[in-house]
Parts: C-alpha cells; sequence; structure tokens
C-alpha cells in the first residue's frame, strides 16, 4: 500500500526588509542553516520555524489585524493565524534579535531589556507572552502582511505548511547572526542573492528562490509592502520529478508542473 503523506506542520517565516542608500536600495535579511540540521541543512533561508504550542496569541497582548483578519489572508482559520503571527514574531526575536513590538503608547522597546529577553525566550525560560507581559509590551501584527503560503510536497518525510510574512525592520533595531540554527547570516540586495545561487555560491530551496525572484522586481522596502497589501494568497504546494537520478521540484508555472505529480511515491524523498 502507498503510505499516506505526512500532515504538513504550520510555520511561519518574515522576510524582513530594509532600504539602503544604494542604486538598488532593497535588501533582505538571509540565514545559512547549520549544516547537519534536519530540514533544510545548509540552505540560505528566511528566518522562521515551526508553530510552537505556546504561540497562542493574547488579544490584551495585540495591536494590528485581528486573527480573522489573518485567517482571511492567508485562507486559514482564525485561530491557526493567530498562531502563525505570534510564531512570526517570536522566531524573528529568537533568531534575529527584532521584535516586532512596542509599548502601548507606540514607542520602541528598550534594547538592553531586549538582550536578556531574547536570551531567555531561546533558553525556554520565558514564553513570548510572558516577555509582552513583563516589558509591557504589546505584539504589532500590524507591522506585518501577508506574502505567500507554501505547502511542502506530499513527497516529503518531513513537511512544513509555512505562512511566508513581509515587514520591514523597525526602526532602532538590528537584525544580527547570534543564532545556534544558522551559520552566518547577512542583509542581501535579492538580485544579488540570486545571482550568487547561478553561480553555486548559494542553495536555495525552491520557495525561497521564488520569493526572492518576487521581490527583485520591487526597487525598495515601500513597493514590497505595498504589493503585499494587494496580493491574494493561495496555498502553493510544489511537485517533484524524477529526472535520470536526480529529484527535480517543480513549481507552479515551470514547465511539466501540470504532469509532475505521481512521478515518485511518499516516502521517496530521504
Amino acid at each position: 500500500m502507498t503510505p499516506e503523506p505526512v500532515v504538513p506542520r504550520p510555520a511561519a517565516t518574515v522576510l524582513l526588509l530594509r532600504d539602503t542608500p544604494a542604486e538598488r536600495p532593497l535588501q533582505v535579511f538571509l540565514q545559512r542553516r547549520v549544516a547537519g540540521m534536519a530540514f533544510a541543512g545548509g540552505m540560505t533561508v528566511f528566518p522562521g520555524g515551526g508553530v510552537d504550542a505556546a504561540d497562542t496569541p493574547d488579544p490584551v497582548l495585540w495591536e494590528g489585524p485581528d486573527p480573522s483578519w489573518w485567517g482571511e489572508r492567508f485562507e486559514a482559520d482564525a485561530e491557526a493565524a493567530g498562531r502563525l503571527v505570534h510564531a512570526a514574531v517570536r522566531e524573528v526575536f529568537e533568531e534575529c534579535g527584532v521584535l516586532l513590538a512596542a509599548r502601548p503608547d507606540g514607542s520602541a522597546p528598550d534594547p538592553m531589556i531586549l538582550v536578556q529577553a531574547r536570551a531567555d525566550l531561546v533558553a525556554h525560560r520565558r514564553t513570548l507572552r510572558d516577555v509582552l507581559v513583563e516589558t509591557g509590551l504589546v505584539l504589532r501584527a500590524d507591522l506585518l502582511d501577508a506574502w505567500s503560503r507554501w505547502i511542502t510536497p506530499e513527497e516529503s518525510p518531513r513537511r512544513y505548511d509555512t505562512a511566508f510574512f513581509v515587514a520591514a525592520v523597525p526602526h532602532g533595531q538590528q537584525a544580527d547572526a547570534h543564532t545556534t540554527e544558522a551559520v552566518e547570516a547577512a542583509w542581501w540586495h535579492p538580485a544579488e542573492a540570486l545571482e550568487r545561487w547561478k553561480a553555486g555560491e548559494m542553495e536555495l530551496m525552491a520557495p525561497t528562490f521564488r520569493t526572492l525572484q518576487e521581490i527583485a522586481e520591487h526597487p525598495d522596502t515601500a513597493s514590497v509592502l505595498a504589493a503585499a497589501a494587494a496580493r491574494t494568497v493561495r496555498p502553493v504546494i510544489p511537485r517533484v520529478k524524477r529526472e535520470g537520478d536526480e529529484v527535480v521540484v517543480v513549481l507552479p508555472g515551470d514547465e511539466g508542473f501540470e504532469v509532475a505529480a505521481g512521478h515518485l511515491r511518499p516516502g521517496d524523498l530521504r
């Protein structure tokens, strides 16, 4: 009997954006994951990760579009969508040190307080909710917008249903590489990252590659955010096929996408 596909785990990833005084102002933050990691080891990715049990938003500590609004954006139920937003904020704080939160009056959090809060969050001594309560902050869902939703191919033994968000780095905050999940992290002009990939100097998963292509069409952060607000997000599931001894990922719009399904069985990708 053919094994049933693995149920995808919900996850969130964030395209952190900023502008520079250059001919191509737009930059996005990318991390190269540790080679030995079970999923996407060695790949260059946007910061993010799976939804945790503690990723339950508190309406009192939330500012911006509510979970129902996010559910409509991602074609998900409100509870699941709220958890995705919460996970996105938590993961970016853990992995990059950027916290998409503020005091109720709109002022920025104290950077020194956030250093210890981040360490406690990474060590699982506190949850994101604990951090927000103890620092007097609220999660700023209005600093994010939806970009896309990607689901790992059915043939994969490890699957994710990942919401892709976009967000500009808040004024006064800096993204860093202080995470054990990445060996390096840096700001990239999207077109330059794609050039490195074409030269074989960077490994990109299909959703990362396609997303970089999409945002490379925009000159600056404001343009990306405006495009995000106008996008209709539909779940995308890449397909895989075998070409000789290689397994090839095929994306919607690529030649052969419509006939790619069925070339592999669940469990063939190991």
